[in-house]
Parts: C-alpha cells; sequence; structure tokens
C-alpha cells in the first residue's frame, strides 16, 4: 500500500472541507457585514471618466417609487424602504415576492408631490425608488395594492456618477453632490437635472464597506463655434 498516496488523498478531503467551512463562515460574515455580492443591478456602460467620475449610459428599467413626507432625509429613506420593501416582499396584487436589487434611490431635495386623485401639487416630498427585477416589465410586473407605491418606466439615461463609502446622511449627501457639480464644470459634460442618491447597502452594512453613489443627469456640451 503507498501510504503518500494515501496521506496526499486524506489531505485532500480535509482540504475541501475547510474550504467549504471556510466558505460558509464568509458567507455568514457577509450577511452580518451587509455585504449582497449576488444582488441584481441596473445595466450600464461607462463612456466617459472625469477624474474620479464615471459618465454611464443606463439603459431602460422599471421601477417602483413612493413619495413621502418626513421631517429628515433619514427619516423619508426608512419610511419609504419600508413601502417599497412591503411591495417587493409580496404586499401586491399578485401576492408575488421579488427579489431584492440595488440600488435604492432618493432625491436629493424635496419634490413636489402630486395628490393622487386631484393631481394638484402643493405638498412637498421625497421620492424613494427601487428598481424592479430585469426580467419584469409594466405588462408583468405584480401591481401594488397601495396607491402611495407607483410602478414607472424609467427611459434610458446618461449619469454623472461619484462613489463613495462612510455615512449617508443628509449633509454627506449634499458634499458629495457639492463635489460632482465642482468636477463637472470644466468638463464637456452639462447637467440636465436634479441629482439623486443611490445606496445598495442595508441600514447595518458597515460603513467603510458600504457603496453610495450620487449621479445626475448629463449630456455633452454642445461645441462652441
Amino acid at each position: 500500500m503507498d501510504t503518500g498516496i494515501v496521506m496526499t488523498r486524506t489531505t485532500k478531503i480535509w482540504l475541501g472541507v475547510a474550504l467549504g467551512v471556510a466558505s460558509s463562515l464568509l458567507l455568514a460574515g457577509c450577511s452580518v457585514f451587509g455585504y449582497r455580492g449576488g444582488t441584481e443591478t441596473p445595466d450600464y456602460t461607462v463612456v466617459d471618466q472625469v477624474r474620479d467620475l464615471e459618465i454611464r449610459d443606463y439603459a431602460p428599467r422599471l421601477a417602483a417609487d413612493t413619495v413621502v413626507q418626513a421631517a429628515t432625509v433619514e427619516k423619508a429613506r426608512k419610511q419609504g424602504f419600508k413601502r417599497l420593501a412591503g411591495y417587493i416582499f409580496g404586499d401586491n396584487q399578485a401576492g408575488e415576492e421579488m427579489a431584492m436589487t440595488a440600488p435604492v434611490a432618493q432625491s436629493s431635495k424635496k419634490i413636489e408631490m402630486t395628490a393622487p386623485v386631484a393631481q394638484t401639487a402643493t405638498d412637498r416630498g421625497w421620492r424613494i425608488r427601487f428598481f424592479l427585477p430585469g426580467r419584469l416589465t409594466m405588462a408583468t410586473a405584480p401591481k401594488p395594492t397601495s396607491d402611495t407605491v407607483t410602478l414607472h418606466e424609467v427611459p434610458s439615461q446618461t449619469y454623472a456618477v461619484s462613489r463613495f463609502s462612510g455615512s449617508r446622511g443628509e449633509d454627506a449627501v449634499n458634499t458629495h453632490i457639492a463635489q460632482l457639480t465642482q468636477t463637472l464644470a470644466d468638463s464637456r459634460w452639462e447637467t440636465t437635472g436634479q441629482a439623486i442618491a443611490w445606496f445598495y447597502d442595508p441600514p447595518w452594512t458597515l460603513p467603510f464597506l458600504r457603496r453610495n453613489e450620487v449621479a445626475v443627469p448629463v449630456e455633452q456640451k454642445e461645441a462652441e463655434t
């Protein structure tokens, strides 16, 4: 009997067991830390780079929106997340659960909110948005049971995007939006709409592991004649 071969095979078996255990522990740790490596995110193509900013072309996608009145950005985000999470986890007319996607989007400033029936714009609030799985269309997505959640087809769009970690509070977001705008000022791109914040990780994620982004729709400046 060749003991060397037996030992080698035994070592491989134990190495496989050890790697399996290590993988399970890593996945458990990721869950605690808030990292979600398999979460679906919208497709995009990077078409330009302006220092640390990416200019991205996003394909059309479907989103669920809610507009929230709250005293602070953070409270609006929490309330909006709860509404939208309810919708994707089965509080819809089909009772269908959908996979969580990233990012969660939030308007950087309060927006005019249109009343559901009267179509009057008198109150103001923050828009919170979940992007739905790419397999869904307006025809196949389950309809919300609450009139506080609405579905929208988001058209293709070009965004200037800045990524950061750490705090997701209002001051931090506004600081990064100001830096984004300043960086774009001397570039061949100009803003065409309101800035927005994107959050990719759950609230309990360790700050240094968070993927946060601020983005603003852009287009190329007209060439000077």
